[in-house]
């Protein structure tokens, strides 16, 4: 008889213990898994079980049995669109695509809500094309259209396509892709309106695209407060690895991210490790590498190429406008030092190009890294907007970079950023746009503008309160051009002035030195979104840090630690799940 066998009442009693916790727990998990699927608009669940227990005990139901049904649908949809801000255009859209289909599922439900929007972008499309007009800056706005709608398009199908592999208890793990994907979905919407000069044909788009935007608001929102919902409830044993959202990195053995390929990872480590890339090709001005401009190496770069693709730019100026475009994925691009190598160009505004168009490097294709490089706009001051460097890239990294300008320098346009250790310069806006933007480390060149003008640092064009976007400078340096010095006095500048409604801009941990105006920050025009943008400062020092006379807006406010951890690179991009590994220097969290 085995030492370790139990004996008689003792071994009775403690199957009985085992089987009246089971239970116990069977019932906690059914009971936990009923209150998540309630809360998440799954009443429609609720609906087919109460069928199921009729049919069981021999409920003959009335007539109106399938008006109930009906009803039961609307009330999940009501739940599902309750956190929204177009609850009768959400609620609408929902019970007409749903229809008589009374099981319906919380993901199907989801999924019906972005594949509405991309059937109303590509009516928005249709209608604008049949816009007439010989005006240039007309004909220019609406070929960015077409070019935005189609970025919208990609961001919004890599959307269902996550919610078509993944089952409802991911979603919180998922969410922040969803969310970045949805926010730049709207964003790139706004900006094909924000192309149009001021007139009928602005505000015709504007209306073209209006439910589009809306369908792509509600849709953060349920998304959002489903993942948060799912995030709340830890079920014992009901795949809490899942339900949990994690703040740290899901890393394999060589301490990198497990998404990354396999080849991905061999480069990256070997650059972790040396110091150096081994590159693909090499671009020269001399003609010492395999091709003299990076536009040439990028058009020949292979089709679908598996793993990181690095370019490695020899010193030189090289005066082209560069974009690396939405198919090239995963590319690293190197060069000799930001003062040696410099991409250059001067597009802009006044002479007839769209300030979308005006950028002389554009880094769209996701998981872009740039070091050690220079990119600048020389149209000057009096060209207006001329944009040095644009930002699509969702994972993109930029470290010991220049970028210089005047107004409308860097536009972080959509998705997540890292900057670490770069220089940006310029005068009005010059750090602009829609993305969830993280500067670390660097430091912000404020340069002489025209005489009638003021400076601002940023521009931050978050249009929705569901958006996850924003603009953190954290440990940075705000400090005066060496031709502005003897102006500061005369020459007014600020920290940042609200674009759009919900506008979000946090200074951190930073270091402002007296040019900075004693207000701080500068209105758009008279009261707009004085009430809806949020702007932050935490724990800066120096002496334009002052907070005696900031503004008294009721979106402007000092927070405290815990709110600014919310911004750290962790937690507001993510980073602890894409930069660790990637021999990127970078602090998680708040220096003190």
């Amino acid at each position: 008889m085995s030492a370790f066998q139990e004996f008689g009442h003792l071994s009775e009693r403690r199957k009985a213990e085992r089987h009246q916790k089971m239970r116990k727990r069977v019932a906690l998990i059914s009971v936990s898994t009923l209150v998540l699927i309630i809360l998440i608009a799954a009443g429609v669940f609720a609906l087919v079980y109460q069928s199921k227990h009729d049919a069981k005990t021999n409920v003959i139901d009335d007539p109106t049995s399938s008006t109930k049904q009906i009803s039961s649908s609307m009330k999940a949809i009501k739940m599902m669109c309750a956190p929204t801000d177009y609850k009768k255009v959400c609620e609408s859209t929902l019970s007409n695509a749903v229809g008589s289909n009374s099981t319906a599922q919380p993901k199907d439900l989801m999924k019906t809500a972005v594949l509405v929007i991309i059937d109303e972008v590509h009516k928005a499309f249709n209608r604008s094309s049949a816009f007439e007009t010989k005006d240039p800056k007309i004909k220019g706005a609406l070929d960015d259209c077409k070019e935005l709608f189609g970025y919208a398009i990609d961001d919004l199908r890599a959307t269902v396509k996550n919610l078509d592999i993944h089952e409802i208890g991911d979603l919180p793990e998922k969410a922040h892709d969803l969310k970045t994907w949805l926010s730049a979905a709207i964003s790139y919407q706004q900006t094909c309106v924000d192309g149009f000069p001021e007139g009928k044909l602005k505000a015709k788009m504007e209306d073209t695209i209006v439910a589009a935007k809306q369908l792509t608001s509600n849709a953060l929102a349920i998304v959002n407060e489903a993942a948060s919902l799912l995030s709340m409830l830890k079920i014992p044993g009901f795949n809490q690895r899942r339900l949990l959202e994690s703040n740290s990195p899901t890393v394999g053995k060589d301490g990198l991210p497990d998404w990354m390929s396999a080849e991905e990872r061999r480069v990256l480590a070997e650059h972790s490790k040396k110091g150096a890339l081994k590159p693909n090709v090499v671009v020269a001005k001399d003609g010492s590498g395999d091709y003299t401009s990076i536009s040439d190496a990028l058009g020949m770069m292979p089709e679908n190429y598996k793993g990181r693709y690095v370019i490695y730019v020899k010193a030189g100026i090289y005066n082209e406008a560069v974009i690396v475009e939405k198919k090239m994925t995963n590319v690293t691009m190197y060069g000799d030092g930001a003062r040696k190598t410099i991409v250059t160009n001067n597009n802009n505004f006044v002479d007839g190009t769209s300030t979308f168009q005006t950028a002389t490097f554009a880094a769209i294709g996701d998981g872009f890294i740039a070091k050690d490089m220079a990119f600048r706009n020389t149209a000057g001051t009096i060209k207006h907007q001329a944009v040095a460097l644009r930002v699509q890239s969702d994972r993109s990294i930029f470290l010991n970079c220049r970028i210089e300008g005047y107004q409308d320098t860097l536009y972080v346009q959509t998705h997540r950023q890292f900057y670490r250790s770069c220089v940006i310069a310029g005068t009005i806006d010059f750090i602009f746009g829609d993305a969830a933007a993280v500067f670390q480390s660097c430091t912000m060149v404020v340069r002489k503008p025209l005489d009638n003008q003021q400076n601002i640092v940023t521009a931050q064009g978050r249009i929705d309160r569901h958006e996850t976007t924003g603009i953190v400078l954290h440990n940075c340096i705000i400090r005066a051009d060496k031709k502005l010095v003897p102006l500061k006095n005369k020459i007014k500048s600020y920290l940042g002035r609200p674009w759009k409604e919900y506008s979000r801009t946090i200074i951190m941990e930073s270091t402002i030195e007296d040019l900075i105006h004693p207000d701080g920050w500068f209105p758009w025009d008279g009261n707009f979104a004085l009430k809806t943008l949020v702007y932050a400062e935490y724990n800066n020092k120096g002496p334009g840090a002052t907070l005696k006379r900031r503004v008294k807006w009721p979106g402007y406010k000092v927070i405290n630690k815990k709110e600014a951890m919310k911004y750290t690179v962790a937690n507001f991009i993510q980073g602890a799940e894409w930069l660790k590994g990637t021999g990127t220097p970078v602090d998680f969290g708040l220096l003190k």
